[in-house]
């Protein structure tokens, strides 16, 4: 029988109890980001708390720390070995394939939040339960995508509260052109091999990408003559990350190439990124340098077209982003917010063209801000298909950007209905749709 007065009441470490002060926080941060993500098209999905562990152990790396040092693992009374999710997308990739959802309208978005578990040192904004809200778009190879799930979390941040971010970006190629990376990188490091501190040694063997990711003092100074990954990409890779910044520049995202950022993590390809609140311009302190406290990441995420072909050996284009709730709830935790709950849309934005996909996210964003309600398929194509999908849902209005009308600075308001069509400045868009809707 166990001593109750021996009993230790109080949480596990690294753990914590959400009080209900706290937790009014944290619902003012889910429903915040669950209102702009279903905003933009993005569907609830809840995976288990539990997958089996070869999940993780597939997708991870066996040589990352996650797998290594940081999974909760059991074996069940009936013998299976299952682990409480360490990380969000592994779990979403694998409902997207056990059932069936490549046979869906492609992309597939998906918006989720909850609990994770990982056994590692506990600190300011870091917990072994955490809280994430994630984002996953499968089915899609464009940089549009990427700009869509980073414009998403800045926004998230920034109608909070936090703002200014600054996103950092880099990209890790595909398989090919990293391949040289890996070779060169290790060959450097081996050299540097009696500075490197106990897993930095271990690492240059077995997971070298995560040299780049170690928060040790010394081998963060052998880190700044490392190779860069961005001088070894290969065309496409090239053109895909000029794409991506494309984006973000029209979109007024502000960013910096951070050659150095890795995600280490076996699955993750091409685009990886951070996103910290912007300290550029705050005063220095009294010793002369900015702020002592380094910024913490308040989200992250990155492309991982190679997670479905480790799972089931299937290519399906994917890319990703969560933001950590735990920090933002500190950062915000005497802040009051008031959400605004979404509408039901009347309204399907249609776009044709690079040009009109450049000014797509900017239209869109005025339509948000005005509270008027769209639904969107941005990465289509055809004019066709997206008119299609506004039939079918029964939008009584589509918006038509082409590449004359982003030129001009109008948009094509049509009446589902009837059929008919009248120009407008895009200016002029909230007020003329708020009228027709009245």
């Amino acid at each position: 029988m166990t001593d109750k007065s021996k009993i230790m009441l109080q949480a596990p470490k690294g753990m914590h109890d959400i009080l209900p002060e706290e937790y009014a926080v944290y619902k003012a941060v889910y429903e915040k980001a669950e209102e702009i993500a279903s905003y933009y098209g993005f569907s609830f999905i809840q995976t288990p708390h539990l997958e089996k562990t070869e999940i993780f152990n597939a997708t991870l790396g066996e040589t990352s720390d996650i797998v290594e040092k940081q999974m909760y693992s059991l074996r069940t009374k009936g013998g299976d070995q299952l682990t409480l999710r360490p990380e969000g997308t592994a779990p979403v990739m694998r409902s997207y394939i056990e059932n069936g959802m490549h046979t869906w309208p492609q992309p597939v978005m998906f918006q989720y939040r909850g609990s994770f578990f990982r056994h590692e040192k506990p600190q300011k904004g870091r917990f072994r339960e955490f809280q994430q809200f994630g984002l996953e778009i499968i089915g899609e190879e464009k940089a549009i995508a990427e700009a869509m799930v980073i414009k998403i979390m800045t926004l998230i941040l920034e109608e909070l509260g936090i703002k200014p971010v600054i996103v950092h970006i880099n990209s890790l190629g595909d398989k090919d052109c990293r391949t040289a990376y890996k070779k060169d990188l290790v060959a450097y490091y081996k050299k540097k091999s009696a500075h490197l501190c106990k897993d930095c040694k271990r690492r240059v063997t077995s997971n070298p990408l995560r040299l780049l990711d170690c928060k040790e003092e010394k081998c963060i100074e052998i880190k700044k003559e490392a190779p860069q990954m961005v001088n070894y990409l290969c065309a496409p890779c090239k053109q895909h990350l000029k794409e991506v910044l494309e984006f973000l520049d029209s979109s007024e995202i502000s960013y910096t190439l951070d050659t150095h950022l890795v995600r280490g993590l076996d699955y993750y390809s091409r685009t990886v990124f951070e996103i910290f609140e912007d300290r550029r311009d705050q005063p220095d302190n009294e010793e002369g340098g900015k702020p002592a406290d380094a910024p913490l990441a308040l989200g992250s995420g990155g492309r991982y077209d190679y997670l479905s072909k480790i799972l089931a050996n299937k290519n399906f284009p994917a890319i990703g982003g969560a933001l950590g709730i735990d920090r933002l709830a500190q950062l915000i935790a005497e802040r009051k917010i008031k959400i605004r709950q979404p509408r039901n849309p009347k309204i399907f934005f249609i776009q044709l063209g690079s040009s009109a996909k450049f000014k797509s996210l900017k239209v869109i964003e005025m339509l948000r801000k005005a509270h008027v309600a769209i639904d969107q398929s941005i990465s289509k194509d055809s004019i066709k298909s997206q008119l299609r999908i506004a039939s079918k849902l029964e939008i009584p209005y589509a918006l038509i950007l082409g590449q004359r009308e982003a030129l001009e600075d109008s948009i094509i308001i049509r009446d589902m209905n009837t059929g008919t069509q009248e120009t407008v400045p895009i200016k002029n868009i909230v007020e003329t749709i708020k009228n027709k809707l009245k």
